[in-house]
């Protein structure tokens, strides 16, 4: 999803076994009519412009920075990646830039993907990319491969806009991921990554929502219990 930063030099850390670390204090929250979708859908369309606001207002520097500490802690819950699908996503209105740590995962004999639109509505198609490889506009601008053939993910590294405490993921809206994750035939490892301010006591989840297995952040992972 489009970068507001240039792509950074890779970085990587040992994997080993994963364990629960502190987590992130959570913003307050008022709560809609838990009864009534139309009333959760209009606070999360209200929550979700305070926390991209809150997003886009860190500045370049220290998200390069939280970035590279998000990518060591996908490393520490992901090991050995050899032989496994990783779909990522391409940085969109300042989410973790990780595309320059995808470089790695090639190194150690991983596949990556980036997702792409088919059209609203439907699930996403993840195709094969690799830094250096073309890209073409896609929904909202952001680059998608142009070539390349579509796989299964193994890992399925999703962006956050907002999360919760059991690992439940505000996402932009459009209900891509979720729809996708409902449809694939094979449950991958779904790792969520935002930055720690975007925590939320609850997103108010819905049927349709799918939990995160996973969310990392600059300061911490959530392992969703069970």
């Amino acid at each position: 999803m489009a970068g507001d930063d240039d792509l950074h030099d890779g970085y990587a850390s040992p994997p080993c076994q994963m364990h629960l670390v502190e987590r992130p204090a959570a913003r307050a929250v008022s709560p809609p009519d838990m009864s009534r979708w139309s009333e959760v859908k209009t606070w999360r369309t209200a929550e979700r412009e305070k926390l991209i606001a809150s997003r886009l207002s860190i500045p370049g520097e220290e998200r390069r920075r939280h970035s590279e500490r998000i990518a060591a802690g996908l490393d520490r819950v992901l090991g050995d990646v050899a032989g496994k699908v990783v779909t990522v996503y391409w940085p969109f209105r300042g989410e973790p830039d990780l595309l320059a740590w995808t470089e790695t995962l090639w190194q150690r004999d991983a596949i990556c993907a980036l997702p792409v639109v088919i059209k609203a509505a439907t699930p996403l198609v993840f195709r094969q990319w690799r830094r250096g490889m073309p890209v073409t506009p896609g929904v909202w601008n952001i680059p998608v491969p142009s070539e390349g053939s579509s796989v299964e993910p193994d890992v399925v590294i999703a962006p956050l806009v907002g999360f919760d405490p059991v690992c439940y993921r505000l996402g932009h809206g459009g209900g891509f991921y979720d729809r996708t994750l409902a449809s694939l035939a094979r449950k991958p490892r779904i790792v969520g990554v935002g930055y720690a301010q975007l925590a939320l006591k609850t997103i108010f989840p819905q049927s349709h929502d799918i939990p995160m297995d996973f969310v990392v952040t600059e300061r911490s992972t959530i392992a969703r219990a069970g």
